[in-house]
């Protein structure tokens, strides 16, 4: 099948590589039976973030910079409902490509999650306040014995935290106790499993720098697209609304169980810093990132700064050579050399030229 009728209406592909903001988001293809959910009731896709995809991506609509077969694989992974999991020297835009499908597919804020070596499944899916949980409850307690009536001379006491929630509160107390809901934080992942109506994009922002055990623990999540929180399990109250990942957004629990409707765009970056279990990559599709080309460098300059200014080309020329010659190198530090050489007419050749290698220095070195 040709590029052009995988790319024409009806074809396969639904993204492009491009990055530009649809009008209207395209209709993605219906999963797989064994990669269907029936998490409910479903829930809007929450807006994008157009300050972030600017820093991420550029002003710009983004030149084409993957090659076809990892566009292939992109849709692959929409198409099938399953991770990517994305390797590559540092600096390549393996984080970016998150942004890019989000702004193309029209799929709104992208969870990011950012794993160190600490990080353990439950910091992804949700976060109890038990600090602040206990401080609420202990104010309510106090307000009761300051608004509450004379109790009977032999009357038992509050006693404990659980006992002062469960118990009524007194006729003439307007205060209502604090509900654990309000002490209940989705985490990226949490989050991105709820059931909304399109799919969100999750970030999973090198993982190689997890503990061993994190990739293993993913793998039920992953598979089930589902979890609990015990917390609200356990709560009599079998509703609860908690915070979200999203700024300012509340979502309500049933049950203390969340499903997914959508199975998100799970993105996972690697700097190949180890090796993940084959049981965890038999769950993921793979794609290499490499360095951009001359072309693409030049264009994702371009896209960034709007301009391609003065000695752009000399600078992208010295940046390839440096990766060639086997140099560890992020684009971060290309964009950064330019940006000089637009800024209060600093030239990049004499005494400049100090800087410029210190901006474009080899990152494997340690300083």
């Amino acid at each position: 099948m040709s590029v052009q009728e995988q790319t024409e209406p009806g074809g396969w592909r639904v993204f492009h590589g491009t990055g530009t903001a649809p009008d209207t988001p395209p209709a993605l293809h219906e999963a797989p039976p064994w990669r269907r959910f029936g998490g409910g009731p479903a829930l809007p896709v929450s807006p994008a973030d157009p300050e972030t995809a600017r820093r991420r991506l550029g002003p710009g609509d983004i030149t084409l910079r993957l090659r076809d077969e990892d566009v292939d694989i992109v849709n692959a992974a929409l198409l099938l409902r399953r991770p990517l999991l994305i390797t590559g020297p540092p600096g390549v835009g393996k984080s970016t490509l998150a942004h890019l499908i989000s702004r193309e597919l029209g799929l709104g804020r992208v969870l990011e999650w950012s794993v160190v070596s600490r990080t353990a499944l439950r910091d992804g899916l949700y976060t109890p306040d038990a600090m602040g949980r206990a401080q609420a409850i202990a104010a309510w307690r106090a307000s009761l014995g300051r608004t509450a009536a004379p109790e009977a001379e032999g009357a038992d006491p509050v006693d404990t935290p659980d006992a002062a929630v469960n118990r009524a509160p007194l006729p003439n107390s307007r205060q209502q106790p604090p509900v654990i809901g309000d002490f209940i934080t989705l985490g990226p992942l949490g989050t991105a499993l709820l059931p909304y109506d399109r799919p969100r994009v999750l970030l999973v922002d090198e993982l190689d720098k997890s503990d061993i055990d994190l990739p293993n623990d993913l793998l039920h999540v992953l598979e089930n697209g589902s979890y609990e929180v015990p917390e609200l399990v356990r709560d009599a109250a079998g509703t609860a609304r908690v915070r979200t990942d999203d700024p300012g957004e509340r979502v309500e629990i049933r049950g203390g169980r969340v499903e997914c409707r959508e199975f998100p765009v799970v993105v996972i970056t690697s700097n190949g810093e180890r090796e993940f279990p084959a049981a965890f990559r038999r769950r993921c599709l793979p794609l290499e990132m490499r360095t951009p080309t001359k072309e693409q460098l030049l264009a994702m300059v371009e896209g960034h700064l709007g301009i391609r200014p003065p000695g752009t080309e000399s600078l992208v020329d010295e940046f390839v050579q440096r990766v060639q010659s086997g140099g560890t190198h992020s684009l971060d530090q290309l964009l950064n050399a330019v940006q000089m050489t637009t800024a209060g007419g600093f030239q990049a050749d004499g005494d400049g030229r100090t800087l410029v290698e210190m901006l474009l220095r080899d990152l494997a070195k340690g300083r």
